[in-house]
Protein backbone atom coordinates (compact mmCIF):
# COMPACT_ATOMS: atom_id res chain seq x y z
CA UNK A 1 0.00 0.00 0.00
CA UNK A 2 1.06 3.36 -0.98
CA UNK A 3 -0.98 6.15 0.37
CA UNK A 4 1.25 8.74 -0.09
CA UNK A 5 0.97 7.97 -4.02
CA UNK A 6 -3.07 7.64 -3.23
CA UNK A 7 -2.99 10.52 -1.99
CA UNK A 8 -1.20 12.92 -4.10
CA UNK A 9 -2.86 16.50 -4.42
CA UNK A 10 -3.85 15.73 -8.02
CA UNK A 11 -5.38 12.54 -7.21
CA UNK A 12 -7.05 13.78 -4.57
CA UNK A 13 -8.35 16.89 -6.56
CA UNK A 14 -9.77 14.42 -9.15
CA UNK A 15 -11.16 12.64 -6.09
CA UNK A 16 -12.80 15.42 -4.96
CA UNK A 17 -14.71 16.79 -8.14
CA UNK A 18 -16.19 13.49 -8.79
CA UNK A 19 -17.35 13.83 -4.89
CA UNK A 20 -18.80 17.10 -6.01
CA UNK A 21 -20.56 15.62 -8.98
CA UNK A 22 -21.95 12.62 -6.62
CA UNK A 23 -23.24 15.13 -4.49
CA UNK A 24 -24.58 17.72 -6.82
CA UNK A 25 -26.14 14.13 -9.04
CA UNK A 26 -28.02 13.50 -5.52
CA UNK A 27 -29.33 16.91 -4.80
CA UNK A 28 -30.82 17.31 -8.25
CA UNK A 29 -32.61 13.74 -8.27
CA UNK A 30 -33.70 14.07 -3.93
CA UNK A 31 -35.38 16.76 -5.04
CA UNK A 32 -36.91 15.94 -8.18
CA UNK A 33 -37.87 12.93 -6.64
CA UNK A 34 -39.29 14.00 -3.89
CA UNK A 35 -41.58 16.40 -5.57
CA UNK A 36 -42.71 14.07 -7.84
CA UNK A 37 -43.16 11.20 -5.28
CA UNK A 38 -45.14 13.21 -2.89
CA UNK A 39 -47.09 13.93 -5.64
CA UNK A 40 -47.63 10.09 -7.32
CA UNK A 41 -48.24 8.63 -3.57
CA UNK A 42 -51.04 11.67 -2.96
CA UNK A 43 -52.45 10.80 -6.48
CA UNK A 44 -53.15 6.82 -5.59
CA UNK A 45 -53.95 7.55 -1.52
CA UNK A 46 -57.07 9.74 -3.49
CA UNK A 47 -58.38 6.89 -5.32
CA UNK A 48 -59.72 9.23 -8.56
CA UNK A 49 -60.68 6.67 -10.38
CA UNK A 50 -59.12 5.87 -13.43
CA UNK A 51 -55.98 8.45 -13.06
CA UNK A 52 -55.44 6.34 -9.23
CA UNK A 53 -55.19 2.73 -11.12
CA UNK A 54 -52.80 4.35 -13.60
CA UNK A 55 -50.02 5.88 -11.41
CA UNK A 56 -50.48 2.88 -9.06
CA UNK A 57 -49.26 0.66 -11.89
CA UNK A 58 -46.73 3.30 -12.92
CA UNK A 59 -45.29 3.11 -9.38
CA UNK A 60 -45.18 -0.42 -8.90
CA UNK A 61 -43.59 -1.41 -12.18
CA UNK A 62 -40.54 1.75 -11.51
CA UNK A 63 -40.33 -0.58 -8.04
CA UNK A 64 -39.86 -3.69 -9.35
CA UNK A 65 -37.27 -2.76 -11.87
CA UNK A 66 -33.34 -2.76 -11.37
CA UNK A 67 -32.32 0.58 -10.79
CA UNK A 68 -29.39 -0.19 -12.96
CA UNK A 69 -32.01 -1.44 -16.48
CA UNK A 70 -32.87 1.89 -15.66
CA UNK A 71 -30.16 4.27 -15.46
CA UNK A 72 -29.18 2.21 -19.04
CA UNK A 73 -32.59 2.85 -20.70
CA UNK A 74 -32.15 6.44 -20.15
CA UNK A 75 -28.56 6.22 -21.32
CA UNK A 76 -28.96 3.95 -23.93
CA UNK A 77 -32.49 3.57 -24.93
CA UNK A 78 -34.42 6.61 -25.00
CA UNK A 79 -32.25 8.02 -27.86
CA UNK A 80 -33.31 4.94 -29.82
CA UNK A 81 -36.70 6.66 -29.18
CA UNK A 82 -35.86 9.84 -30.44
CA UNK A 83 -35.05 11.22 -26.89
CA UNK A 84 -31.31 12.22 -26.82
CA UNK A 85 -29.80 12.39 -23.10
CA UNK A 86 -26.21 13.16 -21.66
CA UNK A 87 -24.76 11.19 -19.18
CA UNK A 88 -25.46 13.39 -16.19
CA UNK A 89 -29.28 13.90 -17.65
CA UNK A 90 -29.58 10.08 -18.21
CA UNK A 91 -28.26 9.30 -14.17
CA UNK A 92 -31.14 11.86 -12.74
CA UNK A 93 -33.58 9.97 -14.93
CA UNK A 94 -32.95 7.01 -14.02
CA UNK A 95 -32.43 7.69 -10.16
CA UNK A 96 -35.16 9.85 -10.13
CA UNK A 97 -37.63 7.67 -11.36
CA UNK A 98 -36.73 4.95 -9.12
CA UNK A 99 -36.68 6.87 -6.06
CA UNK A 100 -40.24 8.52 -6.92
CA UNK A 101 -41.44 5.19 -7.06
CA UNK A 102 -39.84 4.37 -3.56
CA UNK A 103 -41.17 7.94 -2.04
CA UNK A 104 -44.61 7.19 -3.42
CA UNK A 105 -45.32 4.09 -1.57
CA UNK A 106 -43.72 5.48 1.68
CA UNK A 107 -46.23 9.11 1.17
CA UNK A 108 -49.14 6.54 0.36
CA UNK A 109 -48.18 4.63 3.40
CA UNK A 110 -47.90 7.85 5.80
CA UNK A 111 -51.06 8.65 4.33
CA UNK A 112 -52.72 5.56 5.24
CA UNK A 113 -51.60 5.73 8.50
CA UNK A 114 -53.69 8.82 9.44
CA UNK A 115 -56.33 7.21 11.99
CA UNK A 116 -59.91 7.48 10.49
CA UNK A 117 -61.16 8.74 13.20
CA UNK A 118 -59.90 11.95 12.81
CA UNK A 119 -60.62 11.95 8.68
CA UNK A 120 -64.35 11.39 10.14
CA UNK A 121 -64.17 14.26 12.34
CA UNK A 122 -62.80 16.86 10.08
CA UNK A 123 -65.58 15.50 7.68
CA UNK A 124 -68.52 15.55 10.14
CA UNK A 125 -67.53 19.23 11.31
CA UNK A 126 -68.11 20.23 7.80
CA UNK A 127 -64.75 20.17 5.56
CA UNK A 128 -64.59 18.90 2.24
CA UNK A 129 -62.29 15.60 0.97
CA UNK A 130 -59.72 17.98 -0.31
CA UNK A 131 -59.77 20.35 2.60
CA UNK A 132 -59.90 17.17 5.07
CA UNK A 133 -56.28 16.06 2.89
CA UNK A 134 -55.00 19.25 2.89
CA UNK A 135 -55.49 20.19 6.76
CA UNK A 136 -55.76 17.14 8.48
CA UNK A 137 -54.64 14.16 6.52
CA UNK A 138 -50.99 16.03 5.06
CA UNK A 139 -50.08 17.03 8.13
CA UNK A 140 -49.91 14.46 10.49
CA UNK A 141 -48.87 12.44 7.43
CA UNK A 142 -45.99 14.42 6.41
CA UNK A 143 -44.40 14.44 9.74
CA UNK A 144 -44.66 10.51 9.94
CA UNK A 145 -43.01 10.12 6.82
CA UNK A 146 -39.75 12.18 7.43
CA UNK A 147 -37.74 9.04 9.16
CA UNK A 148 -37.90 7.06 5.99
CA UNK A 149 -38.08 9.69 3.24
CA UNK A 150 -34.82 10.69 4.72
CA UNK A 151 -33.70 6.57 4.34
CA UNK A 152 -34.73 6.91 1.08
CA UNK A 153 -32.34 9.97 0.50
CA UNK A 154 -29.28 8.25 1.87
CA UNK A 155 -30.07 5.25 -0.40
CA UNK A 156 -30.26 6.97 -3.08
CA UNK A 157 -26.75 9.10 -2.44
CA UNK A 158 -25.27 5.64 -1.87
CA UNK A 159 -27.11 4.15 -5.09
CA UNK A 160 -25.27 7.30 -7.56
CA UNK A 161 -22.21 4.95 -7.51
CA UNK A 162 -24.40 2.76 -9.82
CA UNK A 163 -23.75 5.76 -12.60
CA UNK A 164 -20.53 4.51 -13.03
CA UNK A 165 -21.50 2.17 -15.40
CA UNK A 166 -22.46 4.82 -17.70
CA UNK A 167 -18.63 6.47 -17.37
CA UNK A 168 -20.08 9.19 -15.55
CA UNK A 169 -17.59 11.02 -14.08
CA UNK A 170 -18.62 10.83 -10.42
CA UNK A 171 -16.86 9.29 -7.14
CA UNK A 172 -16.48 6.01 -8.12
CA UNK A 173 -15.56 6.68 -11.54
CA UNK A 174 -12.61 8.57 -10.75
CA UNK A 175 -11.40 5.87 -8.13
CA UNK A 176 -11.49 3.48 -10.90
CA UNK A 177 -9.42 5.52 -13.05
CA UNK A 178 -6.81 6.64 -10.10
CA UNK A 179 -7.14 3.07 -8.60
CA UNK A 180 -5.39 2.31 -12.19
CA UNK A 181 -2.33 3.57 -11.62
CA UNK A 182 -1.55 0.21 -9.12
CA UNK A 183 -2.32 -2.30 -7.45
CA UNK A 184 -0.53 0.04 -3.98
CA UNK A 185 -3.05 2.56 -4.38
CA UNK A 186 -6.12 0.30 -4.56
CA UNK A 187 -6.73 -0.13 -0.70
CA UNK A 188 -5.92 4.21 0.11
CA UNK A 189 -8.60 5.12 -2.57
CA UNK A 190 -11.13 2.84 -1.92
CA UNK A 191 -10.76 4.07 2.04
CA UNK A 192 -10.74 7.50 1.28
CA UNK A 193 -14.24 6.52 -0.94
CA UNK A 194 -15.61 4.74 1.65
CA UNK A 195 -14.82 7.85 4.20
CA UNK A 196 -16.12 10.14 1.56
CA UNK A 197 -19.89 7.86 1.26
CA UNK A 198 -19.98 7.76 5.23
CA UNK A 199 -19.12 11.23 6.00
CA UNK A 200 -22.20 11.91 3.30
CA UNK A 201 -24.94 9.52 4.21
CA UNK A 202 -24.05 9.86 8.43
CA UNK A 203 -24.65 13.87 7.69
CA UNK A 204 -28.21 12.99 6.54
CA UNK A 205 -28.67 10.19 9.21
CA UNK A 206 -27.76 13.20 11.78
CA UNK A 207 -30.69 15.48 10.07
CA UNK A 208 -33.09 12.42 10.38
CA UNK A 209 -32.45 11.75 14.16
CA UNK A 210 -32.60 15.61 14.70
CA UNK A 211 -36.32 15.56 12.69
CA UNK A 212 -37.28 12.78 14.47
CA UNK A 213 -36.79 14.42 17.90
CA UNK A 214 -38.23 17.36 16.41
CA UNK A 215 -41.11 15.21 15.85
CA UNK A 216 -41.62 13.89 19.20
CA UNK A 217 -41.40 17.12 21.27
Amino acid sequence: MDFGKAYSPDNLKFLLEGFGLTLWLAFVAIVLSFVIGCLLGVLRYARIPVLSPVVGIVVETARNLPLLLLIFFARFGLPELGIQTNMFGAAVLGLTVFEAAMIAEVVRSGLQSVEKGLVEAARSSGLSYMQTLRHIVLPIGLRRMVPPIVSQFISLLKDTSLTVIISLGELMHHANIVMGQGPEVVFPILLLVAVLYFAANYGLSLLTRRLEVRKTA
